[in-house]
């Protein structure tokens, strides 16, 4: 190395040249260039602790410094500095470190400590001691601060597996019909004045987040006065009753003449001759097409066995031009004196029918879909059905029921149909309070029941299931205030418009389809959940019927008829309530739990969708003591946790894969091709539970991400069995059957029946495929979460 000469001009003062070896001996190490003196510009710390490690090398063994940091020091005359002499380390270790390994190593120098040495020592300590009290008094400060403050909501304790049970055991019957007596006293009121009651009551109880969502729809309201029925060779004139058309009486009963209509009907007048369909079947449809020609008549039409809106399409396409709907008393329950009732019907699936398919948000266009159907639809009562069909009166008390039907000999009736009604637009309102998760806000878990009431009309059904819902949020918001939380968000809904077609719980979802697509985890149905005291009724989808078969069993409920009560097996059918979106359009599982009575379970299906209308003394007579609503509120709630508060979802994939064996049972189609893919879905299916839900299942092998893609898989897996353009009142989702008596495919039983009445098979071919493809689709979902396992796996080895 070069040497930079012995002239004092080069070196001004002995600091300065210290700065500039020390900062030449750190450059060394680091391979950088030497710096400019300008350009130096280190500290008076940072110098002092360069020079001491100069210090350390033996070429510095005659280097003395003195001096302080802020006075410069006396230069030192004739001082030869060779920069060769500076050397790195032989050792890259520290000099202690030095001292340790070779006990022989001396310092070869001896100097007292800089002055700054002491000052940096005084200031260290003064700011350790600054510290130390400052950590003191905020170790004081939070003691009696959380001690005074109450836990933060966002805590959590450990949920355990009686959590459930000790949150459910706060619902008593007595606080039940508190609220129920509560709510029956708005009977009347309008939809939002309900809405806005329940928002008051559900923050008192201290939900943290409760909206009042609003949606501007259409509805089909009644006319000014009531629908009738003339009878063209007598004259006579006939409300939907049966009962004469005069001032006294649509005075006397103006609310129940009014509202019994079907709503989302075509309007106007219609004279032609009366037909007996019985049911609208496809046999029956025939019997009549090969009497005689039934373009522009009126169907006499019973309702049962089908969905309302299958057999309508039927009659529209087969050219009737009106329908009288009503209810044979065979049908009904012999306790149910409803033969001179009216009743309403909505022919609306689902929705806002001035916005099918998107919500109807400010801004949305408004198709003016007023009608729903080119017929002229009425519900008349079961009296002045048998009038129309010269059919006498039940004789006495023991004797049989007779099935109303026209006699052969019977002679048809010409009459006027006069249908009339108001669409206009109408704010329907939702409540929808929110209970955020701790660990997985964003997996919903929703519970929904209805509010939807028509101002006047005497219905109030709705009751039952808003006070089962409103008394499960006070006992979960009483754990709640002691610091636990869910793991997974619940979201409480009270639905408005429910009575013109689900129209609010359509509206909500698909307002937020594509954040329910991918957080909804399962939906807890509360609709009309107490019909009856006698026995317990329950319908789940496949991967939940496990789950609600356990939690009845755990359950030790009285009932009338025990044995039937309890040997009443979880089923998975199509219900009437605001689960449809859920369940048809995000494929979302499902679960409801309600009370009927025994000769309901027995009675024909879909009679539940008509509305009679119901006084509020009688609400209260269906339970006088509350105990089927406090029955409902448990188990429904328990359910609510197990789904919101399990790590593995309570989902059984294999009962996915068996339900679809059992439909394909005695199906009479004789497919093979099903068949062996159902077989095949099964195998996967099997595997899946075996491999990947047994493991996560284990608190030893349950990894967090094994957890979270078992749970998404298990989420979505009903999704696959959503087939497009099914007839009208069919389910989409085909886990679900008709009824209990039919254990087939839905879809390929209506494609059996269009067959009867078309001689192609080509709807037949066409729901065969529909089926067969979301066979292979769940069966590939299988496999494809099977490969995300094992890919997952071989990542973590």
């Amino acid at each position: 190395m070069e040497k930079l000469g012995e002239n004092e001009t080069c070196f001004p003062n002995l600091p300065l040249q210290g700065k500039k070896m020390a900062y030449h001996k750190v450059s060394s190490d680091q391979r950088t260039q030497y710096l400019d003196n300008d350009d130096l510009q280190v500290t008076s710390l940072e110098l002092e602790w360069d020079m001491e490690k100069e210090l350390e090398e033996p070429g510095f063994d005659h280097f003395q410094m003195d001096g302080t940091v802020h006075q410069p020091v006396e230069t030192t005359q004739n001082t030869d500095i060779d920069l060769e002499l500076i050397q790195p380390s032989a050792s890259p270790k520290g000099r202690f470190q030095r001292l340790q390994e070779d006990p022989d190593y001396v310092s070869h120098y001896t100097r007292p400590p800089p002055k700054s040495n002491c000052c940096s020592l005084r200031q260290i300590f003064k700011l350790f001691c600054t510290a130390m009290g400052l950590f003191i008094l905020g170790i004081v400060i939070g003691y009696y601060g959380r001690a005074q403050c109450p836990l933060s909501p966002m805590s959590s304790e450990p949920n355990s597996p009686h959590l459930s049970q000790e949150i459910v055991k706060q619902i008593k019957a007595n606080e039940l019909a508190r609220i129920f007596r509560e709510l029956i006293q708005l009977h009347g009121k309008e939809d939002r004045d309900i809405a806005m009651k329940l928002l008051v009551e559900w923050t008192s109880y201290g939900l943290e987040d409760v909206q009042l969502v609003n949606y501007t729809v259409l509805l089909d309201l009644p006319g000014s006065s009531p629908n009738t029925v003339t009878l063209k060779n007598s004259r006579e004139c006939f409300y939907p009753t049966g009962q004469r058309c005069d001032k006294e009486t649509q005075k006397l009963h103006s609310q129940d003449l009014l509202y019994s209509y079907a709503a989302y009907s075509a309007k106007g007048t219609l004279t032609a001759e009366v037909f007996d369909v019985q049911y609208g079947t496809a046999e029956d449809l025939l019997r009549i097409q090969n009497l005689t020609m039934v373009s522009g008549k009126i169907a006499l039409l019973k309702l049962g066995h089908l969905p309302l809106l299958y057999k309508l399409s039927l009659l529209e396409e087969a050219g009737f031009g009106g329908v009288l709907l009503y209810v044979d008393p065979c049908d009904l329950l012999e306790a149910h004196n409803l033969s001179s009732k009216a009743f309403m019907v909505s022919l609306n699936s689902g929705g806002d029918p001035s916005t099918p398919g998107y919500p109807s948000i400010d801004g949305s266009y408004k198709q003016h879909r007023s009608n729903l159907t080119s017929l002229l639809v009425q519900p008349i009562s079961a009296m002045l059905a048998r009038k129309l069909l010269s059919s006498p009166e039940k004789g006495g008390e023991n004797e049989a029921c007779q099935p109303l039907e026209l006699s052969a000999e019977a002679e048809r009736k010409m009459l006027t149909l006069n249908v009339q009604s108001h669409p206009t637009y109408k704010t329907v309102s939702n409540v929808i309070g929110y209970l955020k998760g701790a660990t997985l806000p964003d997996r919903y878990v929703i519970v929904g029941s209805h509010h939807s009431s028509l101002h006047g009309y005497n219905n109030q059904q709705w009751v039952h299931g808003t006070a089962v819902m409103t008394a499960f949020i006070q006992a979960l918001m009483l754990k709640v205030k002691k610091g636990w939380r869910p793991d997974r968000t619940i979201i409480f809904c009270s639905w408005g418009g429910s009575m013109f077609g689900k129209i609010g719980s359509y509206e909500w979802g698909e307002d937020l389809k594509n954040v329910l697509q991918r957080n909804a985890v399962a939906y807890v149905d509360l609709h009309d959940p107490v019909r009856g005291k006698a026995a317990l009724y329950s319908v789940a989808s496949p991967s939940l019927q496990q789950l609600a078969t356990e939690i009845r069993k755990r359950h030790n409920l009285s009932c009338v008829g025990q044995e039937k009560c309890m040997a009443s097996n979880v089923s998975s059918v199509q219900t009437q309530g605001d689960s449809d979106y859920f369940i048809n359009h995000l494929g979302v599982p499902a679960v409801q739990f309600s009370y009927q009575d025994l000769t309901a379970l027995e009675a024909v299906s879909f009679l539940s969708e008509v509305l009679f209308p119901v006084h509020p003394t009688a609400l209260e007579e269906l339970d006088f003591s509350f105990t089927p609503h406090e029955s409902i509120a448990k188990l429904s709630g328990e359910t609510i946790l197990q789904i919101a508060t399990n790590p593995v979802l309570p989902f059984n994939a294999l009962d996915v894969a068996l339900e679809v064996q059992k439909s394909l049972q005695d199906d009479g189609l004789n497919v093979d091709h099903l068949l062996r893919m159902a077989s095949t879905l099964r195998d996967s299916a099997q595997l899946f539970q075996s491999d990947e839900m047994r493991p996560a299942n284990d608190p030893k092998e349950r990894a967090p991400i094994r957890v979270r893609m078992l749970n998404d898989v298990l989420q979505n897996l009903e999704k696959n069995f959503l087939v497009p353009q099914v007839p009208p009142g069919f389910y989409r989702n085909i886990l679900y059957r008709l009824d209990e008596r039919k254990r087939q495919f839905s879809v390929l039983l209506e494609a059996v029946e269009d067959c009867k009445l078309h001689p192609s098979n080509e709807t037949l071919q066409a729901a065969t495929s529909k089926v067969l493809n979301s066979f292979s689709a769940a069966e590939v979902y299988f496999k494809a979460g099977l490969d995300v396992f094992e890919s997952a796996l071989e990542g973590n080895v």
